[in-house]
């Protein structure tokens, strides 16, 4: 199954969902789907850590961050599937509601504007 390399976030869905429900067989319950998130996002801040933060890698350590990236991205549109989400529709809300709130809170912070 090969996948477009400019796909939108629908056909994302749809090509997750073919696999899911062909090569995966079925969709792992909610709740497995939310464990295998947390998991996977722990990849990415292990490899996070050890690449910009303090720590050293162990030898022969796994450091792909752009696959543990993908694997989070693949279960959250698993998710999102089994849960009748669609994700276009919430990332353009979820937009449309930070450029709403956050129209002056960030451009203000002096964290953020400090030293620059």
């Amino acid at each position: 199954m090969t996948a477009d390399k400019n796909m939108t976030i629908k056909q994302l869905q749809s090509t997750v969902d073919n696999w899911i429900k062909t090569v995966g067989v079925r969709y792992f319950s909610p709740l497995t789907n939310m464990a295998i998130l947390a998991e996977e996002t722990g990849e990415v801040a292990r490899i996070m850590a050890r690449r910009y933060g303090d720590q050293s890698e162990k030898p022969g350590e796994k450091s792909d961050l752009a696959d543990e990236l993908a694997d989070v991205i693949w279960v959250v549109t698993a998710i999102a599937n089994q849960t009748g989400i669609n994700l276009t529709e919430a990332i353009m809300n979820n937009i449309d509601k930070k450029s709403i709130r956050d129209i002056d809170r960030h451009r203000f912070n002096a964290k953020l504007t400090e030293n620059q």
